[in-house]
C-alpha cells in the first residue's frame, strides 16, 4: 500500500484556495497538470510503498505521535516551486506555520514510521501544498508570481491523517486518496 502522513485542511480553506486557482486553471499551459481540489493536503511524511504487516505498527507510532502534538494555526500564503523556480517540476502554495509546529510534527511522524520499520522519503522537510506538476522542468516565475499574492484564511490544526495513494485511479488519472487512519492532536 502507497501511504503518506498528511495534514488536511478543512473544506473552507480548501474552497478559498479553490476559488483562487480556478481561473488560473483555464490558462492554456498544457504543461501544467493542475492538482485536483480534494486532494489538496500538506505532506509531512512520504513512505512509499508499506507492506500491510508493518500498518498496525505505524498507526501506533502516529497515534503517539498525534497525542502529544497541541492544535496549532496555519495559513496557505505565497508560493514557490521545486526544485527551483527556473527548473519547476512542482507548483506549490506556501503554509504559514508562526508556532512553527509542522517541522516538529513532521519530525515525529518520520520517527514513528522508521520505529514501526517503514522507510521515510529523505528529502528536506518543506511544507507546502501541491498545486501543480510539470510535464517538464520549466521556468514558472510568472506563475509563482501570482500566487505569491494568495493569502488564505487562517485555521487550526487538530489531526493527522495516514493516506493511501492509488496512482491514476483519482480525478483525470492522477491519484485517488483514501484515508487509512486519523489521529486527533491531544498534547
Amino acid at each position: 500500500m502507497r501511504l503518506f502522513v498528511a495534514v488536511i485542511p478543512p473544506v473552507e480553506v480548501v474552497e478559498h484556495l479553490a476559488e483562487f486557482v480556478g481561473p488560473r486553471r483555464d490558462h492554456p499551459d498544457e504543461d501544467l497538470r493542475w492538482a485536483s481540489d480534494e486532494n489538496w493536503h500538506i505532506t509531512l511524511a512520504f513512505l512509499g510503498d508499506v507492506p500491510e504487516y508493518k500498518t498496525e505498527d505505524l498507526a501506533e507510532g502516529l497515534e503517539r505521535a498525534a497525542n502529544r502534538q497541541k492544535p496549532f494555526d496555519l495559513r496557505l500564503k505565497g508560493s514557490g516551486a521545486f526544485p527551483s523556480v527556473a527548473d519547476a517540476r512542482v507548483l506549490f502554495t506556501g503554509v504559514q506555520d508562526e508556532s512553527e509546529a509542522l517541522p516538529h510534527l513532521a519530525m515525529t511522524t518520520r520517527s514513528a514510521a522508521n520505529k514501526a520499520g517503514v522507510t521515510v522519503d529523505g528529502r528536506k522537510f518543506t511544507p507546502h501544498l501541491t498545486l501543480a506538476r510539470l510535464k517538464q522542468p520549466m521556468d514558472v516565475v510568472r506563475w509563482v508570481r501570482v500566487f505569491d499574492t494568495y493569502e488564505g484564511p487562517s485555521w487550526t490544526a487538530e489531526s493527522i491523517e495516514l493516506v493511501s495513494s492509488r496512482l491514476g485511479e483519482g480525478p483525470s488519472h492522477g491519484a485517488a486518496y483514501d484515508t487509512v487512519g486519523e489521529w486527533e492532536f491531544l498534547g
